[in-house]
């Protein structure tokens, strides 16, 4: 659905009724939704593992201005591609040996 950004949105939630649900409610309305995604299984949890991101450390690095205007213009995020470039190449090198 397209709407211009100063239309009114014509459709508001009803979060009193939707509070009002049981988990037994929510569950029976997803699994009869063909649009809805499956529900993940409890026992997925039992597996899961909790995982910390890698700590990152804060340095001063010279590259070359032309690289650094590409990847600040390609993302907000241009420190974060930089990282999974370098990254990946080190991972490369790594396979080889």
């Amino acid at each position: 659905m397209r709407r211009s950004p100063g239309s009114p949105r014509t459709k508001k939630t009803d979060w009193s009724r939707a509070d009002a649900l049981s988990d037994d409610q929510i569950r029976a309305a997803v699994e009869s939704d063909p649009d809805a995604a499956p529900l993940v299984d409890e026992a997925w949890f039992e597996e899961a593992e909790v995982a910390e991101p890698a700590t990152k450390t804060a340095i001063s690095i010279r590259i070359d201005r032309e690289v650094l205007d590409y990847f600040k213009a390609s993302s907000r995020r241009y420190q974060t591609k930089i990282n999974a470039v370098l990254r990946a190449y080190m991972e490369h090198e790594r396979s080889k040996r």
